[in-house]
């Protein structure tokens, strides 16, 4: 299963592993997968996921319990027709953002080898 580790999330938004993890408990949208060895996988959807809440908390100086409301509050005006192109561009140019950071991944550790 492709996915990223909590260490690789930690470097892509710079929180502490601990701090993402409080915050996977804090919103019950943000559900790793697990491998065979209980390690988290994470996907593109929960980087982002994270990256706004980093934002919102460290930028905008929400609460957590705020910031969970104002990522409910931007799901549901997601829905509407305008919100969604717009959401929906965002996210595939995240995602193919995090797509080309898996394989520069890639290329250094085979560089390594």
């Amino acid at each position: 299963m492709k996915g990223f580790s909590i260490g690789e999330v930690e470097k892509i938004t710079s929180v502490k592993a601990h701090t993402l993890r409080y915050w996977e408990e804090a919103l019950p949208s943000l559900a790793p997968q697990k491998d065979i060895g209980g390690r988290r996988l994470y996907s593109n959807r929960d980087v982002q996921t994270f990256l706004r809440l980093k934002h919102l908390i460290q930028e905008k100086k929400y609460t957590i319990e705020g910031a969970r409301e104002a990522l409910i509050a931007e799901a549901a005006a997601a829905g509407s027709a305008a919100g969604e192109n717009l959401c929906a561009q965002l996210n595939g140019i995240k995602s193919d953002l995090l797509d080309l950071y898996r394989l520069v991944r890639k290329a250094n550790s085979e560089a390594e080898e």
